[in-house]
This record gives C-alpha cells, sequence and structure tokens, in this order.
C-alpha cells in the first residue's frame, strides 16, 4: 500500500462475520414450521431457501423513508422470501402466525453468538485510535443483535441496506458508511465473510479489502494472514489489527 493511504477506519459485515445463528438458519425454519403444522426436512429448506434469496431483489429501500414505513418494507421484505421459500413444501395451519414468530425469533440476540474473537479484537482496534462500522445486509434487527451480544458499543457507524436505499455488493452502500465516518475510501478497510458481497465489492469501491476464511478444522495457530496489495484473507478475526498494521495506520 502507498503511504497516501493510511487506515483510518474498519468496517465489517455482520451475519457470517462478527457473530453466526446460534444453530443452522435452516433448523429453525423446520423447527419453528412444525410447531404450526407444516413438516419439511432441514435439507429441504436449506435448498428452498438459498434459491429463494438467491434470485431476490436487494433489501433496500432509502434514507427517504420515515422510519415506520422502513420497518414495514422490510417485513414484507422477509414475509415475501419465506412465502417463496415454503411455497413448494407444504401448507401451514396459519402461515400469518408462523411469519410472526419467524421474525421475531431471529430478533433475539440469545439466538445468535458473537465470534470469540470479535469483542477483544474490536476493543484493540478502538484502542489503536480507529473509527469503526458495520455495513450489512441485515434490517433493523440487526441493532437489537449487536447491542445484546455487547458489540454495539464499539462501533461509530452501523449502515444497513434497508436505510441506505443499496444493498451489498453496490458500491453506493459503501459510500454511504464511509460518508458517516468522514473517511475516504483508500483509507478504510472492510472486512467480511463473502467474496462477492464484501471481498470484491468493497475492492470495487475502492475500500482495502479482507476475507475472512475460518479453517474448518483448526489445528493449532490460525495460519498466516495471505496479504496481496491493498487484500488480505485471514483466518481469524484476531488478525484483523495485524493486517490493518500492514496496511499502515495514519
Amino acid at each position: 500500500m502507498t503511504r497516501d493511504a493510511m487506515t483510518r477506519a474498519v468496517f465489517f459485515d455482520a451475519a457470517g462475520t462478527l457473530f453466526d445463528p446460534r444453530e443452522p438458519v435452516a433448523r429453525s425454519y423446520a423447527r419453528i414450521a412444525r410447531q404450526f403444522g407444516l413438516a419439511a426436512s432441514e435439507e429441504q429448506i436449506a435448498a428452498s431457501f438459498h434459491n429463494a434469496f438467491g434470485s431476490a431483489p436487494g433489501l433496500a429501500f432509502g434514507p427517504e423513508h420515515p422510519p415506520e414505513v422502513l420497518r414495514r418494507l422490510e417485513r414484507d421484505w422477509w414475509r415475501e422470501r419465506v412465502t417463496e421459500t415454503f411455497a413448494a413444501l407444504g401448507n401451514f395451519r396459519d402461515f400469518d402466525s408462523f411469519f410472526e414468530a419467524l421474525f421475531a425469533y431471529f430478533a433475539e440476540p440469545e439466538h445468535w453468538v458473537a465470534a470469540v474473537e470479535a469483542e477483544p479484537m474490536l476493543q484493540r482496534l478502538k484502542d489503536s485510535g480507529l473509527k469503526l462500522g458495520v455495513i450489512s445486509n441485515f434490517d433493523y434487527r440487526l441493532y437489537r443483535i449487536l447491542d445484546g451480544l455487547d458489540l454495539k458499543r464499539h462501533f461509530d457507524s452501523i449502515t444497513i441496506s434497508s436505510e441506505a436505499g443499496y444493498a451489498k455488493p453496490r458500491r453506493e452502500v459503501f459510500e454511504a458508511a464511509l460518508g458517516r465516518l468522514q473517511v475516504v475510501a483508500k483509507d478504510a478497510i472492510h472486512v467480511g465473510d463473502s467474496e462477492h458481497l464484501d471481498f470484491e465489492a468493497a475492492r470495487a469501491a475502492g475500500l482495502a479489502s479482507v476475507l475472512i476464511e475460518p479453517e474448518s478444522i483448526p489445528k493449532g495457530p490460525p495460519s498466516a494472514p495471505e496479504v496481496a496489495g491493498r487484500s488480505a484473507k485471514i483466518s481469524s478475526l484476531a488478525q484483523v489489527l495485524q493486517v490493518a498494521q500492514v496496511f499502515g495506520f495514519a
């Protein structure tokens, strides 16, 4: 990295990077669906869920909508995805009640678990004088989840796609997040677990990009970061500070 690009801020994806569901999403869907009269296997739901989300428009509406309208639009978006997921899997006794239970379930922090390295890593970054932000394609439930997992306090800004009006991999959502922290792309890093939505998208937007690829079977200390130019691949969140130092501090 050239010396005119110095790290001032680090942004993070949320789900899959800072925290994960306590159990696989399809398993939760299957378990809650059974409570409302629909029996489908975890494997069936996982495949259908993947198809429904793969073809979905971004969860993005924009700041021109008042909060109450945004909340309705977010719920409607999720209702469509859930409807599509179960369309070929059977019928519920009461789909409306099922959806409300499902939506509420994933709003509860207790159903998510923070990455072990997340809190100490974020604290070290803050102690180093860096600004921290979140860039996520999640909805407003993210605020409650981050707070409940004791992670929200570390962040100077949280940018979610529904409020920004653009979803990753769109460049505009990164620009909105940069604007909130008043930093330029060349002085920022984005860390995420998706090669398409985080790693490649951040790089295209001009940020240094870091892809976290946890080792499937840890064998002792994590492998060293792979750094190439303004990009890096890491196996542990604990390595984010190390990568930021390689990129250079302002």
